[in-house]
C-alpha cells in the first residue's frame, strides 16, 4: 500500500479509471456478441441495427483511449464484412 499522499490518491484514481474502462469495454464486448449472434442467426436486420450502435460505442471507447485504434477498427471491418456477406 502506498504511504504518501500523492500515491494514495493516484491509486484512487487508477481504480476508478480501470473500473470505468472494464465496464465500456464490457459494453462494447456485449454489442458485438449482439451483432455475432444476429449474424449467425442470418437476422440480416438486427444485426445491421446493431452494428451501427457497436461502432458509435466502439470509436467512443477509442476517443477515450479505451481501445487501441487498431484493435477497433479490425472489430469494425470483420463486423461489417460478415454483415455484407448476410445480405448477399
Amino acid at each position: 500500500m502506498p504511504i504518501k499522499q500523492a500515491a494514495i490518491k493516484a491509486l484512487r484514481q487508477s481504480n476508478r479509471r480501470a473500473n470505468r474502462n472494464t465496464k465500456v469495454k464490457s459494453d462494447v464486448d456485449a454489442l458485438v456478441r449482439k451483432v455475432r449472434k444476429a449474424i449467425e442467426k442470418r437476422d440480416a436486420v438486427n444485426a445491421k441495427r446493431w452494428l451501427v450502435d457497436a461502432i458509435k460505442k466502439i470509436d467512443r471507447a477509442v476517443q477515450h483511449r479505451v481501445i487501441k485504434k487498431n484493435a477497433a477498427a479490425r472489430t469494425k471491418s470483420r463486423l461489417s464484412v460478415a454483415i455484407s456477406k448476410l445480405s448477399k
